[in-house]
């Protein structure tokens, strides 16, 4: 894997990279075509994995897999086996679309006594840690549609471990980000990621060997060589000790969830999306439909005429959405009954009667839309050559997870449990042993008269429904290309508890000045956070194009270390 740089320079220079800039559009977003295959992932090691195996005579869920477990290595903050994962598969084949839901889930807590801990224990430390689904996410989905060897697939994330994967500046840019976390009291952590005492250096390889030998045993034994045996083990000691819940049987009883993506028509386009315990997609998509039939206002998506049309939708479907998606049976029901003909003219009625923007009845300890601010999470996309597809979010929630890494595991686990709802009994998403909590990752597949035309995702928390949305938006119904939409000004609808109950507005600061203004004057309170591609705040979109003469563009937003790289 120390050549993989090499080898992804020289699929780039055949396959001809093509930064593109629209006019007014302030991120350049690199364009990779390619015939027979295409991986879009947040690390350029990580692209070149999938690539090989592809390569190799694997399929997009060979690729995946490789992708996948490559990201936990050269992206340790965003994601890796002490996560979640959550994967829609599209089969060429038979034309039809799965959704993989690795959700990590609540062990088995006492809820009562968990509800009197100190709050920071939902994001920090082995209370905040929920049983990882990553791993048995990707085990179901080869077994059954992988056609490589398990084994071979894991193979590419070992050598990297023990190897070192590259520490880019954006890389170490997250690493500076947390670097109180990780140099708050877990020693492994510690040890681990501040080699010698100090965040690791630009251009340095970054080796995790208790990474590689985990990885070993996944390799070896499937599933079981995580869930069962010694990395449970030492998963479970360690959150014992650490005044966690989880348990041996909490850990060997995890299954993913093989289910269906929830999904919208929209002008022509059908839309298929991740379905709960995600809510991201429930938002954007319900807000697409109420917005159909619109007629923009003339000139571009983001003027302040045509936010604040979003925004008003978005605060009327923002609650319901909150109240009604969770992991609960009846959720996917919900999302139907929600985005149905009576309910979306009801929502248009309700948004046509107001004004100006009022306040939504968001509930500040709710986590399924208040999640860290920061980008965490990441994203990537396989399309092989028969034309199967993979879009899929995976994530360890706030950067760098609950901080903790049980002794001789190598594995940064998740803080999920800052994701539930703590203050009311009846929400949906109130903590429960075994429950999923609800996130806001928002993989997505879009099709035009049954065929696929692109797919889509973002890292970003709170943020991945608003940058999903005006991607998407942008795309079909102002038609334009990607990577304008992509690398145009990003933008998002604050939750209404985070600014003392003001309606606010935020965005790259590349966003217009008139149009600050203009959207002020409409009642919105506006902050520029960011610098337009910083990538903290705002996270890299990462999209493939299916292309009408069998071509695949794939797209990889610099707002973070995305690659693209094909054959």
């Amino acid at each position: 894997m120390k050549r993989t740089l090499v080898h992804l320079a020289l699929i780039f220079l055949l396959v001809g990279p093509v930064p593109r800039v629209g006019a007014g559009v302030p991120v350049a977003v690199t364009l990779v075509t390619a015939r027979h295959g295409m991986v879009v992932a947040g690390h350029p090691q990580a692209a070149q994995a999938g690539v090989e195996a592809l390569r190799a005579g694997g399929n997009a869920i060979d690729a995946a897999v490789a992708v996948s477990l490559a990201l936990g290595v050269a992206e340790p903050y965003a994601t890796g086996l002490g996560g979640k994962l959550m994967l829609l598969y599209y089969d060429a084949t038979s034309g039809r679309t799965y959704a993989v839901d690795a959700m990590d889930a609540a062990g088995s807590l006492d809820v009562a006594a968990y509800l009197r801990r100190p709050e920071d224990d939902h994001s920090y430390g082995y209370g905040s840690v929920c049983v990882p689904g990553l791993a048995a996410g990707l085990w179901l989905a080869h077994e059954k549609w992988g056609r490589l060897k398990w084994a071979d697939d894991v193979a590419p994330s070992i050598q990297l471990a023990r190897d070192g994967f590259e520490i880019l500046p954006k890389t170490r840019g997250f690493f500076a980000e947390q670097e109180k976390r990780l140099r708050r009291g877990d020693s492994e952590i510690a040890r681990l990621y501040l080699p010698g005492g100090e965040l690791p250096v630009v251009g340095t390889h970054l080796p995790n060997a208790d990474l590689a030998h985990t990885l070993e045993l996944l390799a070896a034994h499937g599933r079981d060589g995580f869930y069962r045996g010694p990395v449970a083990a030492a998963i479970v000691a360690a959150s014992q000790k650490g005044g966690g819940a989880l348990t041996a049987d909490d850990l060997a009883g995890y299954e993913a969830r093989l289910t269906e993506p929830i999904g919208i028509d929209f002008r022509g386009y059908h839309l298929a999306a991740s379905p709960p315990p995600t809510n991201g997609a429930p938002l954007f998509l319900t807000i697409m439909k109420v917005l159909e039939n619109e007629s923009f206002a003339g000139g571009p998506l983001r003027s302040a005429a045509n936010l604040d049309k979003i925004g008003r939708v978005w605060r009327v479907v923002l609650p319901l959405v909150q109240r009604d998606i969770a992991d609960v049976p009846q959720a996917a029901f919900n999302f139907e009954k929600l985005v149905a003909p009576d309910s979306i003219a009801a929502l248009r009625a309700k948004v046509a009667a107001d004004a100006k923007p009022k306040r939504a009845t968001a509930q500040r300890d709710d986590s399924g839309f208040s999640e860290s601010a920061t980008a965490a999470t990441t994203h990537f996309l396989v399309v092989d050559a028969q034309g199967d597809i993979v879009s899929a979010t995976q994530s360890l929630s706030i950067h760098f997870g609950a901080g903790v890494v049980p002794p001789g595991t190598g594995v940064v686990l998740n803080d999920s449990m800052s994701n539930f709802m703590f203050s009311d009994p009846h929400a949906l998403n109130f903590v429960a042993p075994g429950k999923r909590p609800r996130s806001t990752i928002s993989p997505t597949i879009v099709f035009r008269a049954g065929r696929p035309v692109f797919a889509m995702g973002i890292p970003g928390s709170s943020r991945i429904p608003t940058a999903m949305l005006q991607a998407l938006l942008d795309r079909l119904v102002f038609n334009r290309p990607l990577a304008d939409a992509i690398g145009d000004t990003r933008v998002h609808f604050e939750s209404n508890w985070r600014r003392n109950d003001e309606e606010s507005f935020e965005a790259e600061d590349s966003f217009p000045a008139a149009e600050v203004a203009a959207l002020q004057a409409r009642g919105w309170k506006v902050t520029l956070p960011e610098v337009a591609g910083a990538g903290h705040l705002f996270g890299g979109i990462n999209a493939i194009e299916i292309n009408a003469d069998g071509t695949l563009t794939g797209f990889a937003d610099p707002r973070r270390t995305n690659a693209a790289a094909g054959y």
